[in-house]
């Protein structure tokens, strides 16, 4: 075959970077915005913050409603022509040419004497150094004090010893001269310092040495001992006719021990761990108004920047002699700032079309939620549902009802008898409703809730029935019988 060169016309799509970039920051979270500006202030000089704020505290003017609303109420829907990404990577982010400043209007100065700082979280004290300075204080020294402190290290995280003393005898060195009996007597002042529950082996003697604290006048706490010591695989099965008959106690006085050994805390090291709560920024607050429920965009969770006019002024003086690093970055300046402009936009857009839909859940709770897919949302803004799912993933609005992610709105549903379909979400809520009103002396059996159902025209297999239960944590029945 002979060599030769051939012409080929063909058509690809190429994601340009300012097309990466919005669809990049359409699937960050708010705290990764937040982030990503922050980097940008620090690399860009011709990117700034449009007025003084405390850190991750953005407050800019954008529009602060999907709907342009009309005296008569009506509202037509903002940027109705806008397309959202495929598959391939196709998407309808616009290529006009963006406002320089995300917020608008002027930057305002605060008075020193009016700045208020953010309140810092106290210092978590851990269990291990509560205990330590427990022992710092107590009467004990020399040898005892050495172990009770070993022992404190040997603690997981729930305040339990969980390794045999036997085996942590012999696991000692030779020339610590520590016995198993010096380890015994340690084990007793452990478990006798301030905190009543820590140093147990196991949960009936965590238990045990709580009730133990009590007065000794308290009703039923012998009983309450005795159960937690000798009979507690019993207790967890509900087995009461079994308790009655092998400790031949009344009903009001097991149910007095066992509100004693309820109200004990299983985990007394947990609360010394406690991490602390990460606070969500909701990206958008939904209000009622004129009995119409309404979306607007947070400005606490959005970023208002602006390009510096003094470095833009110096640029356009030079009629094109620009450094070409500068071109560059006053570029990128603008793509951001344009980028974020889309990506609020689109997301206030996806939540206000979510609040239409699922008004029954905002008037009456879970009970009215709908079945909702991507696809409905989709078709309804012109998108592609991948763009969708980008904008409802780690997004969050605020409610009346409170703070939800926008997945959360969206579910399948089960068909009722009347041909229409019932969200799941609506399912769980009324299984809930059952079992807070159930008799507890004969609970409802999942067989029993899915017959009820049945009755409201809402065919559920008593399969489901379980498996629903079993995410809401709601124990079987056979653990939800009391006395």
């Amino acid at each position: 075959m002979k060599p030769a060169l051939q012409l080929r016309l063909s058509q690809q799509l190429t994601l340009t970077p300012q097309l990466q970039q919005a669809i990049r920051l359409l699937q960050l979270s708010t705290q990764d915005i937040h982030q990503e500006v922050a980097q940008m202030l620090d690399e860009n000089p011709m990117l700034e913050l449009a007025e003084e704020s405390t850190p991750g505290a953005f407050s800019p003017d954008l529009p602060s409603s999907a709907s342009r609303n009309n005296d008569a109420g009506e509202s037509e829907p903002a940027h109705a022509n806008d397309r959202g990404t495929d598959d391939r990577g196709a998407d309808a982010f616009g290529n006009e040419q963006a406002d320089w400043n995300t917020g608008g209007g002027t930057a305002h100065s605060t008075d020193d004497e009016e700045e208020t700082y953010p309140e810092q979280a106290a210092e978590q004290v851990s269990l291990r150094e509560y205990l330590h300075n427990q022992l710092a204080i107590s009467s004990l020294d020399g040898k005892d004090r050495r172990v009770v402190g070993l022992l404190i290290d040997a603690l997981d995280e729930n305040g339990y010893l969980a390794q045999d003393l036997s085996e942590l005898a012999e696991l000692l060195p030779a020339e610590l001269d520590i016995t198993l009996d010096d380890l015994e007597t340690a084990l007793v002042q452990l478990q006798h310092l301030d905190q009543p529950g820590l140093g147990a082996r196991n949960l009936g003697e965590c238990l045990a040495l709580q009730l133990k604290a009590l007065p000794e006048d308290t009703p039923q706490r012998d009983l309450a001992i005795h159960l937690v010591s000798n009979h507690l695989g019993v207790l967890a099965a509900h087995d009461y006719a079994r308790i009655k008959k092998l400790l031949h106690c009344t009903d009001d006085e097991l149910r007095a021990a066992q509100h004693l050994i309820v109200d004990s805390n299983p985990k007394p090291g947990a609360e010394f761990d406690r991490s602390v709560a990460d606070y969500v920024v909701p990206d958008v607050i939904v209000e009622k108004h004129r009995d119409k429920w309404r979306v607007r965009l947070n400005a606490e969770a959005m970023p208002k920047l602006r390009v510096n006019q003094i470095y833009a002024n110096i640029l356009q003086q030079r009629d094109g002699k620009s450094p070409s690093q500068l071109a560059t970055q006053l570029q990128e300046a603008k793509w951001l700032i344009k980028n974020l402009q889309q990506r609020f936009e689109t997301i206030l857009r996806v939540a206000q079309a979510i609040v239409e839909r699922q008004g029954n859940f905002f008037e009456h709770g879970e009970i009215g939620m709908r079945p909702l897919v991507l696809r409905e949302i989709a078709d309804a803004l012109e998108l592609h549902e991948s763009t969708v799912s980008r904008s409802t993933t780690q997004k969050f609005m605020l409610t009346p009802r409170g703070i939800y992610e926008f997945k959360y709105f969206f579910g399948s549903g089960l068909s009722t008898e009347s041909g229409g379909t019932c969200s799941s979400t609506a399912i769980r809520e009324l299984i809930k409703q059952l079992v807070s009103a159930e008799d507890t002396r004969k609970p409802l059996t999942d067989s029993r809730m899915s017959e009820i159902l049945a009755q409201q025209g809402i065919v559920v297999a008593r399969r489901t029935i379980a498996k629903y239960r079993e995410a809401l944590r709601i124990l079987p029945v056979n653990l939800r019988k009391s006395l």
